[in-house]
């Protein structure tokens, strides 16, 4: 009985601290994904720019 509620005992802590890392894990991810989406605009917006260049320097040339 009592290596039973050792092993009990052994298995709650060890999901304790799966549970532990986890959150942690997600915590970071979290941030990365924030960075991540934060990166996209910044670049989606230089693409924008870049678009209204090209399409700009399109109209300006001769047509053949």
């Amino acid at each position: 009985m009592s290596s039973d509620l050792d092993s009990l005992d052994r298995k709650v802590d060890q999901l304790l601290d799966l549970c532990r890392k986890l959150r942690t894990e997600n915590l970071d991810l979290r941030g990365r994904v924030v960075g991540l989406e934060s990166e996209k605009l910044i670049l989606k917006e230089k693409m924008d720019v870049a678009r209204g260049r090209l399409e700009s320097l399109m109209e300006r040339l001769p047509e053949q």
